[in-house]
């Protein structure tokens, strides 16, 4: 679509914007999905009434990439994935159908894990600091940073490993062998002794694990090496493509992935949104903390949608089924995976993944402290405690987002009165954070490293009460949300951040939408849940009660609705035995990456192979049969709250119809397009609920078409509470969309709780109308003023009615 030319156009290009009303998110891979791909299925996601594709990374990442976030050269868009050309034809052919493109940008990091791929780093690898791209990188250089000031690189895997070392001539230049990897040899550096040659670097390969790391990572990933932003080079390279495509009006919008690991966040957005104007939408992958608010003076128009994500499945969830699930938790894995526990285990967790995981980070961040607070010669250990101490008590990513003001205090008090004798260490440190200098921006990118990789990579592997609520952005100590909560918050983003991201399932979802939604009917039949697991375990014992309690629920949430056997889905078997070892391997209590535990390993697989093959898998699917129609009741409810809710909806690739993804790389995997399509040929009338997804994609279907229809009602729109009368009328969660300052013009109402539902029935259950005439588009059904909710549900346990 075309906008009318104005006046400032005349010496600008003008901005042919597709208004974005929903966003349809696509994993490109060169194995699997590319540009050509992409455009190959434009018309069936036009026909979907998707407004926008979404795509994640473009420019050039490593070879064999299945995602793109380890971008080898930020300056090029990726040739696997069709080369800027293959970008443009993208651009026309979602243009032509009246649609749009949001580019996914990773501004944090590049990879490194073959070096030869990233030109700036190999240049970085040969000329130590006198390459021209030194000052890209965050690296230590100093004397002491545990590598005789040189470049750190924990690529040994053993201490027998540099006696593999070899120089591989066969090239035009001779490069350091290492297995597969190779590394550029300094010109005048060259010998005989592979050994000797390596002395004689800048850059020095070490154990991953001694803790020795000299440049900043994104995380704990030594394959990511950060690059700095607040470089105006680095940032004016890394942004030309960008740039380019502005101006040829390619993109209308952008997603900023992890914002959080730059050095001023704030400001690289401010620098952001004058590369891309004032019109263009900018979100940013930000994972809120609980009851943290979205910093208002950013220049953006929200979230990736985390916090929509948990408000969305919170409200569907059953407090009744608390107790007995956290009494379940106690049995098996000896705490509740309740609050007190989080309380309890979340510092001790960040404090071990600082002690141990983020060695280097923290080495270098209490020696900035060191420089700014000018206490070279004070005692490092004593400040290295006190400052993991602070970071273990930090209850959000970052504190330098304006509403934040004031948490570092109260942070770094709380922390003096817990442990007086902290008092001078931390003046020293306070003393830093006051220079507002390297210490203060270290601080902040630590601190993200630590919530992250403590609680999502950690503490969430751990729990085991309800998985469904152990979620990125989430917070499993709160056992779901009130409707007026869900109202409240709602109405909130209504009103600061109308256009910003909701989401349900993304690329780093621990579980799929839909699987979360059928392990959240466990709430509903907590007692039922507890009995069969109870059982199950004197039948299969497993090797850990704790990790057998938190896999059941995934398979659960995974396992066939259709009453096939797990045994008859094609690689789900490899699947669940692939997440359970990532799973126990980042809970770190029984095994780990660092010292895996092969043998108890081994006898976790031999126990998920035994419920699968025996009777604990034969009643697993009974139950599974019984509880799948309220599964999709939840997973169609939250879809239409999704899809209808103030924010811009994005769909994650095939999440459309039922899906069953686990944590990555298994959400990663290719998607049948074909069939999608031609499922949505073929629906002509209200589809049932039944293992198909068919519902699924005619509610999907229908929404966004009215959102396409009636755009005002949602974006900018108006957003008003509805309330059920009845003794059962908390089962109903209903709101009105609308322009403002005219009556509503869309209701959407879904089911909650509908376990209970199902022994009670809607009773004498109603809801008052606004006035006029409303059609439920799902069902063709019309209503006026008060309509009875059996009625309403009688097809579907959601409608969507429009005046």
């Amino acid at each position: 679509m075309t906008e009318t030319a104005s006046p400032e156009s005349l010496t600008t290009p003008a901005v042919r914007q597709t208004p974005v009303r929903s966003t349809y998110r696509l994993q490109l891979r060169p194995d699997a999905l590319t540009f050509a791909d992409a455009r190959t299925i434009a018309e069936y996601l036009q026909q979907l009434g998707v407004s926008h594709l979404y795509l994640s990374p473009i420019m050039t990442a490593m070879r064999g990439s299945t995602h793109g976030y380890d971008v080898a050269d930020p300056t090029a868009v990726s040739s696997a994935l069709g080369g800027p050309n293959g970008l443009r034809m993208l651009a026309e052919e979602v243009r032509s159908r009246g649609m749009g493109l949001i580019v996914d940008l990773v501004p944090n990091h590049v990879g490194v894990a073959d070096p030869r791929q990233n030109p700036w780093w190999w240049d970085v690898l040969t000329h130590g600091r006198k390459s021209k791209f030194a000052h890209f990188f965050d690296i230590d250089w100093s004397t002491g940073n545990g590598a005789g000031g040189r470049l750190a690189l924990p690529v040994l895997q053993s201490e027998n490993d540099p006696a593999a070392l070899s120089v591989d001539r066969s090239g035009p230049e001779p490069m350091l062998a290492l297995h597969d990897l190779r590394f550029p040899i300094a010109p005048g550096t060259d010998g005989e002794n592979a050994l000797r040659i390596h002395d004689r670097q800048h850059y020095r390969l070490v154990s991953w694990k001694v803790g020795v790391c000299t440049y900043r990572r994104f995380f704990a990933v030594s394959s990511l090496a950060a690059i700095r932003q607040e470089d105006p080079k680095v940032f004016e390279l890394t942004h030309r493509e960008l740039t380019a495509w502005c101006e040829h009006d390619l993109i209308d919008g952008v997603r900023v992935d992890h914002p959080d690991g730059l050095a001023r966040p704030a400001d690289y957005l401010a620098q952001l949104r004058r590369v891309i104007g004032p019109r263009r939408l900018l979100l940013v992958e930000k994972v809120l903390s609980n009851r943290e608010p979205l910093d208002a003076m950013l220049p953006i128009d929200g979230t990736t949608g985390y916090d929509a994500l948990a408000d969305l499945g919170g409200v569907l969830i059953d407090p009744g089924g608390e107790r007995a699930l956290t009494d379940l938790s106690r049995r098996f894995c000896e705490h509740g995976s309740n609050s007190a526990w989080i309380g309890n285990n979340e510092h001790r967790i960040k404090r071990a993944v600082a002690e141990k995981m983020l060695v280097p980070e923290v080495r270098r961040l209490v020696e900035a402290i060191k420089r700014d607070a000018n206490a070279e010669t004070f005692d490092t250990m004593a400040l290295t405690n006190a400052t993991i101490e602070v970071l273990s008590f930090m209850p959000v990513y970052r504190t330098d987002y304006a509403p934040l003001a004031g948490m570092m205090t109260n942070v770094v008090t709380k922390v003096c009165k817990r442990n007086n004798e902290l008092s001078v260490p931390l003046s020293v440190l306070v003393t830093a954070l006051s220079a507002n200098g390297e210490a203060a921006v270290r601080m902040n990118q630590v601190c993200g490293a630590v919530t992250a990789k403590a609680v999502e990579d950690t503490m969430y592997y751990q729990g085991a009460r309800l998985v469904s609520l152990q979620e990125v952005g989430g917070n499993p100590a709160r056992f779901g949300r009130s409707v007026l909560e869900f109202h409240l918050a709602n109405a909130e983003r209504a009103q600061r951040w109308p256009a910003t991201m909701t989401t349900l399932s993304t690329h780093d979802t621990k579980r799929g939408e839909d699987v979360r939604a059928r392990i959240g009917v466990l709430s509903q039949a907590a007692d039922r849940w507890s009995k069969a697991v109870t059982a199950w375990s004197a039948i299969a014992p497993a090797p850990d009660g704790g990790t057998a309690l938190f896999l059941l629920q995934n398979m659960f949430g995974v396992w066939p609705a259709d009453g096939r056997s797990a045994t008859a889905v094609p690689g789900l078997r490899e699947r669940l035995h692939l997440f359970a070892e990532k799973a126990v391997r980042e809970a770190g209590l029984k095994t780990s990456w660092e010292e895996p535990d092969l043998d108890f390993e081994a006898s976790l697989h031999q126990w998920i192979d035994l419920v699968i093959d025996g009777p604990v898998g034969a009643e697993l699917s009974e139950l599974v049969a019984k509880l799948a129609p309220h599964a999709w009741s939840d997973a169609l409810s939250q879809k239409l709250l999704q899809l209808c809710g103030p924010g811009i909806p994005d769909i994650y690739q095939g999440c459309e119809v039922w899906e069953d993804s686990l944590v990555d790389p298994d959400n990663r995997r290719p998607v049948d397009f074909g069939r999608r399509l031609s499922m949505l040929q073929s629906l002509t009338g209200t589809p049932e609920l039944d293992p198909s997804g068919a519902a699924k994609m005619w509610i999907v279907a229908y929404a966004l078409w009215l959102r396409r229809e009636r755009p005002d009602c949602f974006v900018d729109g108006t957003y008003t509470p509805l309330f059920a009368a009845g003794d059962v009328g908390g089962h109903l969660i209903a709101f009105a969309r609308g322009r403002a300052d005219e009556p509503p013009q869309v209701i959407a109402a879904a089911t909650r709780h509908s376990v209970r539902l199902a022994e009670t029935g809607w009773g004498d259950a109603a809801l008052d109308l606004p006035a006029g005439t409303w059609t439920d588009r799902l069902t063709g059904h019309t209503f006026t003023t008060r309509v009875r909710l059996e009625k309403l549900f009688t097809r579907l346990p959601v409608a969507l009615l429009v005046r």
